[in-house]
């Protein structure tokens, strides 16, 4: 038998950290408050919140009224032009049908804002939509109507 073959049984190593993957400290730093057991300090954000008055009394996700937000879908003269033949009615749900407006089954038909780009020479009523000044007029140089 020799010194480097001895083995010592019964060995215990030093335990630290306590858990995690992360040796020694487990990623916890070194003493302070954040390493000890049971560590939760107080959320800064409600800090942040109670210092502006626009903020205050919205919860901690905020308001969710506000997601619901009512986006108009925005189409082109032009793109009614190419699509729609003379004399038609133009309504969300027929943009829908004819796929020039993209719809979630789910959701509701969207609201429709036509824009005055490009130049309409066709005879179209349009309702259920909103419109741009510019767009109404030339509609309406067309022949056309917006209800």
């Amino acid at each position: 038998m020799q010194i480097h073959s001895l083995t010592k049984s019964n060995s215990s190593r030093k335990r630290v950290g306590r858990g995690g993957k992360r040796g020694k400290t487990s990623g916890k730093g070194m003493k302070g408050q954040n390493a000890r057991t049971g560590n939760s300090k107080r959320p800064e954000v409600r800090d942040f919140i109670k210092k502006f008055p626009k903020l205050r009394g919205q919860g901690k996700n905020g308001n969710r009224a506000r997601d619901i937000i009512t986006y108009h879908f925005p189409i082109n003269l032009s793109t009614l032009e190419k699509h729609f033949e003379n004399g038609d009615i133009v309504s969300p749900k027929i943009l829908v049908q004819k796929g020039i407006v993209d719809h979630n089954a789910k959701a509701q038909i969207p609201s429709i804002k036509i824009l005055g780009t490009g130049d309409i020479s066709k005879k179209l009523t349009i309702s259920n939509c909103l419109a741009s000044k510019t767009a109404i007029d030339k509609i309406e140089k067309a022949g056309g109507s917006v209800k």
